[in-house]
């Protein structure tokens, strides 16, 4: 029984100390002193994609382009871009790419639709082999019966 409390009380401990590091990469020296500021940054930064790590956002991500990522937005916000006009700088300066959910437009129409495409041309193609095994076949002749039953005769 002591041995599991042991146990217990380690991974408490471990949790405790991963804790700050579940907080996200920004440092101290990124924080902007006007609160509402930091916010818009930090939302932004959560749309952004670390181009070093790729599946991260550039505030969860510890790379240095991820940190001059986030000093870009930071500075941005200083000098009184909107959120989406340092959106588009960003997306201008290093493509489509670095936005973690893509925006719907005319290049990427066909990535976006091509899932529906395949399920409608897989309906249609299960739909129409269905509709083929459904039509009845044509009856023998009587000609054509009796030269059948003459096989199977022969046969037996």
């Amino acid at each position: 029984m002591r041995e599991r409390t042991v146990r217990i009380a380690a991974l408490l401990l471990c949790a405790l100390l991963a804790w700050p590091l579940a907080a996200g990469a920004v440092e101290p020296d990124e924080v902007l002193d006007d609160p509402a500021l930091e916010a818009r940054a930090r939302s932004l930064s959560a749309e952004l994609r670390c181009l070093v790590c790729q599946n991260q956002s550039i505030d969860d991500s510890n790379a240095d382009l991820a940190r001059d990522l986030r000093i870009i937005v930071r500075e941005r916000l200083k000098a009184g871009d909107s959120d989406g006009e340092v959106m588009d700088f960003v997306v201008s300066r290093y493509g489509e790419f670095v936005l973690l959910k893509p925006r719907f437009n005319w290049r990427n129409a066909l990535l976006w639709g091509t899932p529906v495409v395949l399920l409608l041309i897989g309906g249609g193609a299960i739909l129409m082999r269905a509709r083929r095994a459904a039509t009845p076949t044509a009856r023998l002749s009587a000609e054509e019966e009796k030269a059948l039953q003459d096989i199977l005769q022969k046969r037996s």
